[in-house]
C-alpha cells in the first residue's frame, strides 16, 4: 500500500522558535491512499482526513450539506479495529466547526446562511459598540492586564492602569454622572482578569505574537462576559476561545462559535460559594468510573478523592492542557462530530413558524453522531452523559494500574495525571470513550 505521505498538522499552527518543550501532535493529515495488491484493498478500511475536496462536494447546488456523510469522514474509525487518520483538514477547520457547534443548520441555503452570518456580524459589532461606550479600550487594538475600578465603583488612580487605559478619561466621565449601574461595575472588575489571561493562553503559538490577536481574543472574551451575566468570565474560557481566533478570519464569527461552545459549557463555569459549576459532571464521572471501574472508584475514595475535584481541569477546559494544540482540537472536532444531533441549530435559535417546520422534517439516524445514536437506543427521561466524562473517565481506566499503586494521597494523584500532559493520543482516547460507554450503558441496563 502507498499513500501520500502524511503530513504533520503541527505545521499550520506554527510554534516559536524558543518553545522546545510544546508536546508535539500525533495527529497526521492523511488525505490519499494507493493499494499494491487487491487483497490489500479489501483488508484496508480507507480512513482520511475531511479534505477539502470531500467537504466541497459535501453540499447540494443550493448549499444544503450532507451532515450525515461528513460526520462518517469526521468519525471514520471510532470504534473499529485499526486507528486510522480521520478529522478535519486545518485549511477548512473552521468552516466545519460552524456546523458541529451549531451555528448553521445543514439544511439551510448558501444564501440563507449568509444572511444569517451578516445579522450575526451586525448584532456582535452593536454589543462591542456598547462596550467600547463604556470603556474606550475595547475594540481599539490595546487591552488591560490591571484594574481599572474598586468593587464600590471607584475608579483606581494607579499609573499601570493610567498607562494601559489611554482612554481612561472616557471612564472617569462615566463615574462622574452617579454611581454606576451594578451590570457595569461587575464588568469592568472582570476586564483585567480578561486581560491577565489572554497573556498566558496559548504563549507558544507565533500567531499570538501579534498585538491585534491578542487583542482580538480579549475583545471577544470582554463583549462575551457582558452579554452572559450569569457567567461573565472565569478562567479557563480564554483556552476555549482561542482557537475559534486562530481558526477563523472575521471576529464576529469567532465570537458566534465560541458563543456556542459556551451554550454547551457554560453551566461548567456556573460556581456558587457552595458548589463548582463542573460538579454535577464529576458525579457523573463518579457514577461511571464505579460501574467500569470499581476497584479503582474504591481506591479514590479511600483517598478522600470520591468528588473527582482533580478531574476539574480536563472537564473545564476539554483537555486543551493534556493534549498539544492541534490534537485538542481534533479530540474536539471528534467529541462534537460523535454528539451531534441534528437540532442543534433549533436549540439555540428563537423559534419562528419556519424554523418550527423545518425542525420537524424527519431525520436519518446517519444524521446524528455516533455517540448520540447510542443515547437514542436508550429510553429514559434522564439527560444522557457527555462524552467528555467518558473521554475522562479512559484516561482514569489508562491510568489504573499506576493510580493503585502508585498513588498514596490526592497529591499523587494530581501528579499522576499531570503527567500525562502531551503523552495521550486522541484517537485512541476517543475510542476508549465509545467503548466506556457501551459499556456503561450495557451494565446500567443489566442493573434496570
Amino acid at each position: 500500500m502507498w499513500g501520500a505521505p502524511a503530513e504533520p498538522a503541527d505545521s499550520y499552527y506554527e510554534v516559536r522558535p524558543e518553545c522546545t518543550d510544546v508536546p508535539v501532535t500525533k495527529f497526521k493529515i492523511k488525505v490519499g491512499l494507493l493499494f499494491k495488491t487487491m487483497l490489500e484493498m479489501k483488508h484496508f478500511y480507507p480512513g482520511k482526513t475531511l479534505s477539502v475536496r470531500k467537504w466541497q462536494t459535501s453540499f447540494a447546488p443550493d448549499g444544503q450539506l450532507d451532515i450525515g456523510k461528513t460526520l462518517n469522514r469526521i468519525h471514520r474509525g471510532v470504534s473499529s479495529d485499526i486507528m486510522l487518520n480521520s478529522g478535519i483538514h486545518p485549511t477548512i477547520r473552521g468552516e466545519v466547526w460552524e456546523f458541529l457547534l451549531g451555528c448553521f443548520d445543514p439544511k439551510s441555503t448558501y444564501e440563507e446562511r449568509e444572511q444569517l452570518r451578516q445579522q450575526r456580524r451586525e448584532q456582535y459589532q452593536k454589543w462591542k459598540n456598547d462596550c467600547r461606550e463604556i470603556f474606550p479600550v475595547v475594540g481599539s487594538g490595546q487591552f488591560i492586564t490591571a484594574p481599572v475600578i474598586t468593587e464600590d465603583g471607584q475608579p483606581i488612580q494607579d499609573p499601570l492602569v493610567l498607562l494601559e487605559a489611554n482612554n481612561a478619561g472616557k471612564l472617569l466621565e462615566l463615574i462622574n454622572r452617579g454611581p454606576l449601574d451594578k451590570k457595569i461595575i461587575d464588568w469592568l472588575l472582570l476586564l483585567h482578569q480578561i486581560g491577565l489571561d489572554v497573556k498566558r493562553t496559548d504563549r507558544s503559538l507565533v500567531f499570538y505574537e501579534k498585538q491585534e490577536n491578542l487583542s482580538k481574543l480579549w475583545d471577544i472574551l470582554a463583549v462575551y462576559a457582558w452579554i452572559d451575566t450569569d457567567v461573565g468570565y472565569c478562567q479557563g474560557m480564554s483556552d476555549l476561545c482561542s482557537p475559534m481566533i486562530i481558526l477563523l478570519d472575521d471576529e464576529a464569527d469567532s465570537f458566534w462559535c465560541f458563543e456556542r461552545l459556551m451554550r454547551r459549557l457554560r453551566g461548567n463555569f456556573r460556581c456558587t460559594e457552595s458548589s463548582v459549576g463542573v460538579e454535577a459532571q464529576l458525579s457523573h464521572l463518579a457514577a461511571v468510573t464505579q460501574v467500569i471501574d470499581p476497584k479503582l472508584h474504591q481506591h479514590l475514595e479511600t483517598l478522600g478523592g470520591g468528588d473527582y475535584l482533580f478531574a476539574v481541569r480536563m472537564l473545564m477546559v476539554l483537555f486543551r492542557r493534556e493534549f498539544s494544540f492541534c490534537d485538542s482540537l481534533y479530540l474536539w472536532e471528534m467529541m462534537w462530530a460523535l454528539e451531534y444531533d441534528p437540532d442543534l441549530f433549533y436549540l439555540y435559535e428563537e423559534p419562528t413558524p419556519s424554523l418550527e417546520e423545518t425542525k420537524k422534517k424527519a431525520k436519518s439516524m446517519r444524521h446524528y453522531g455516533k455517540f448520540e445514536r447510542e443515547n437514542m437506543k436508550i429510553k429514559t427521561d434522564e439527560a444522557p452523559l457527555p462524552i467528555s466524562v467518558f473521554l475522562v473517565a479512559s484516561v482514569l481506566k489508562e491510568k489504573s494500574t499506576k493510580l493503585l499503586h502508585e498513588a498514596r494521597g490526592l497529591d499523587d494523584v494530581v501528579k499522576i495525571l499531570n503527567d500525562i500532559t502531551g503523552s495521550l493520543d486522541a484517537k485512541k482516547a476517543c475510542n476508549e470513550a465509545i467503548k466506556l460507554h457501551k459499556k456503561y450503558l450495557k451494565k446500567q441496563q443489566a442493573k434496570n
